[in-house]
């Protein structure tokens, strides 16, 4: 069973995300919060894989909840999805730089949501609609320079290739087109990859991507 903890401020919403994943077989909602407070607190009790934390809560924001999880050596395996009211949400980005897995908008379809579940479970960041390749985009443009490439320097050249192709947003089924090779062999470049970088997950290694040089803003493709 995949455990989920539910941290939104409205009481509705997490009663309509409830409803959704229990619903599921193989998904089972462990715990709910109301703050980001409590929210930490009960991802220190519970343990959940995933955690869908809103990003405005009182208290303890979800930016600073989600920095303390992940900073958190013993809270590792936990997956952490930032929920949004709008897609160009300000604060996306730096939810990403912070450890999250991905994002979503709250009116994000129900098969979405269940989907997206699963999928950060799995490892996946949830970086492949188009729409989140634009707005990963439009936030690497406005940070700073990007800094020296010396990161780099522990990877091979297809190692570097599979992530610049993960930076511009794609699926390793995509990787796998793009390269020629198979579905398995991407994902373990990917995987090898994170693992050299020490990212926490393949969100992460879009963020290394960018801020390294290796994938300049506009390069989507």
């Amino acid at each position: 069973m995949i455990r989920v903890l539910l941290a939104d401020d409205q009481s509705l919403v997490r009663a309509g995300f409830r409803a959704l994943l229990d619903a599921q077989p193989d998904i089972e909602v462990t715990g709910e919060a109301a703050d980001g407070e409590e929210a930490l607190r009960k991802v220190r009790e519970l343990r959940p894989d995933v955690v869908l934390m809103d990003i405005r809560m009182p208290r303890l924001d979800g930016l600073a909840a989600t920095r303390r999880v992940t900073r958190e050596t013993e809270l590792v395996d936990v997956k952490v999805v930032m929920l949004t009211t709008f897609e160009l949400d300000e604060y996306v980005f730096e939810a990403i730089r912070s450890g999250a897995s991905g994002f979503l908008v709250k009116d994000t379809e129900p098969d979405e949501l269940v989907r997206a579940v699963r999928a950060v479970v799995a490892g996946d960041a949830l970086l492949s609609p188009g729409v989140t390749r634009r707005l990963i985009a439009e936030f690497a443009a406005r940070s700073k320079e990007p800094a020296a490439a010396d990161v780099l320097a522990r990877l091979t050249e297809r190692e570097r290739e599979v992530m610049a192709l993960v930076g511009i947003g794609l699926s390793n089924e995509e990787i796998a087109r793009r390269l020629v090779v198979s579905p398995l062999t991407a994902k373990t470049h990917v995987s090898r990859t994170m693992i050299k970088l020490g990212a926490r997950d393949r969100a992460q290694l879009v963020v290394l991507a960018y801020e390294s040089g290796l994938v300049r803003p506009g390069w989507l493709g």
